[in-house]
């Protein structure tokens, strides 16, 4: 082992030693963070059933709920190549441990253990696993290392490296290299991800290009007809033109709030449905709202029985929605893009047949944008000036806006595919592992 693998080592285990046993206490104490520390501490629950014997176990890891839906994707395409595998789920985050819940409902969902040999080591002797998956691009040393000392085959799929990380890892060049030596196959999205992962380290052999499994699960999702049960959640008029501004980040709704106010001025019926990406920064949203003058609801208070919507701006402060409002959107803006925050997935909105407005940080999603753009359906602003003049552009013209909203559907579902061959990959390493399962 390196020096810096070593150093790792060592720091992580002094880390853990010093750190958990206040935390604990805190915890007990507080109340706070009891979810699953247990199984972070590797102390994994005894509902996990035995392996069966010849049956194939996968282990996917999915940190949080975005990874969550692209694995149930590649699952199904895994169930249909490997009948019979079994499958234990693990995430990072409480939402996405939730949603786990939701939709693995046949398989164990656990709390991921902290990257500690220890914790690590356990979790893996007690789940077995033939196969270790991690979507996205998640490397986690100790856990890499203990999988591959214990002979499990290790898989990344649907990874991407950002322009931004990849400076980060470069730096540690000869570290990475030895962490991702203990992959044997990375299946990444773009041409550009498989270029940075070799770039950090990783053995071009094991490198292989198969898209982006989101286009699958995003078309998949779109149901034409939600659209018209949002309107009426929200008491929107069928024809009332609504602006959806998704995961948006600090800097970024006074510059929202500038462009509504604009487009409010020619369509004073417009509403808009402001989406921060933190759920925990809606009261500064609404202090915000206040000084502006602006009227207001919380979307938690509306719909099912509560109140119903009057305030021309909702905030939507409740999870996992923000897919669905994009439905409704006649100007939809993508978020963290404005702000050097490497932007969020455009996807969402144009699996609608819409268009997209982002601003000009979107390194963390040059494919989506790069799609969208060649179609004509993804708009880069750069300031609030532009916002406002491609914003009312699109608002006068709804026909042009369609067609290219159109394209943009028709775009995602020319690539799907992506989940099926990310799912080749996983077995075609489980037929390494084990020519001849039983199941």
């Amino acid at each position: 082992m390196s020096f810096l693998y070593n150093a790792y080592k060592a720091l992580s285990t002094g880390a853990f030693l010093t750190c958990i046993p206040p935390f604990w206490v805190y915890t007990r104490l507080s109340g706070r963070h009891q979810n699953g520390l247990k199984e972070r501490l590797g102390l994994l629950p005894e509902t996990i059933a035995p392996k069966e014997p010849g049956c194939p176990r996968i282990w996917i890891h999915a940190a949080s709920l975005g990874e969550v839906k692209v694995a149930r994707a590649v699952a199904d395409a895994l169930h249909r190549r490997v009948p019979g595998s079994d499958m234990v789920v693990s995430t990072n985050t409480e939402h996405g441990h939730t949603l786990a819940e939701e939709t693995f409902r046949e398989s164990s969902v656990l709390y991921a253990p902290l990257d500690f040999f220890m914790t690590v080591r356990r979790a893996l002797s007690t789940v077995q696993p033939d196969i270790m998956v991690f979507l996205e691009t998640e490397i986690w040393p100790a856990w890499l290392s203990e999988a591959r000392r214990k002979g499990i085959k290790i898989a990344v799929i649907n990874g991407r490296i950002s322009v931004r990380s990849v400076e980060r890892y470069r730096r540690f060049k000869s570290f990475f290299r030895e962490v991702l030596g203990n992959v044997d196959a990375l299946s990444m999205i773009t041409e550009e991800d498989a270029s940075r992962i070799i770039e950090i380290g990783a053995d071009p052999e094991r490198v292989e290009v198969n898209g982006n499994a989101k286009y699958d699960l995003l078309m998949k999702e779109a149901n034409s007809g939600e659209g018209s049960d949002i309107r009426k959640t929200l008491n929107l008029h069928p024809s009332q033109p609504v602006f959806v501004a998704g995961s948006t980040r600090e800097g970024e709704e006074q510059i929202i709030l500038d462009v509504y106010e604009k487009m409010a001025s020619r369509f004073p019926d417009m509403v808009l449905l402001i989406a921060p990406r933190h759920i925990a920064r809606t009261p500064a949203v609404e202090s915000l709202l206040k000084s502006r003058g602006f009227r207001y609801q919380l979307r938690t208070e509306l719909g099912d029985g509560r109140a119903e919507r009057e305030a021309p701006v909702v905030i939507v402060n409740s999870f996992g929605e923000l897919f669905r409002l994009y439905s409704v959107g006649s100007i939809n803006f993508c978020g963290a893009s404005l702000v050097p925050l490497g932007g969020q997935n455009p996807l969402e909105a144009a699996a609608w047949g819409k268009v997209v407005l982002y601003g000009p940080h979107m390194e963390d999603f040059l494919d989506a944008k790069a799609l969208l753009e060649r179609v004509g359906a993804g708009i880069e602003v750069r300031n609030r000036e532009e916002f406002s003049e491609k914003a009312l552009w699109l608002l006068k013209h709804p026909e042009s806006a369609a067609v290219q909203g159109k394209r943009a559907r028709e775009a995602l579902l020319e690539n799907r595919g992506a989940a099926e061959r990310h799912a080749g990959v996983i077995a075609r390493l489980l037929r390494q592992h084990q020519p001849q399962f039983r199941c």
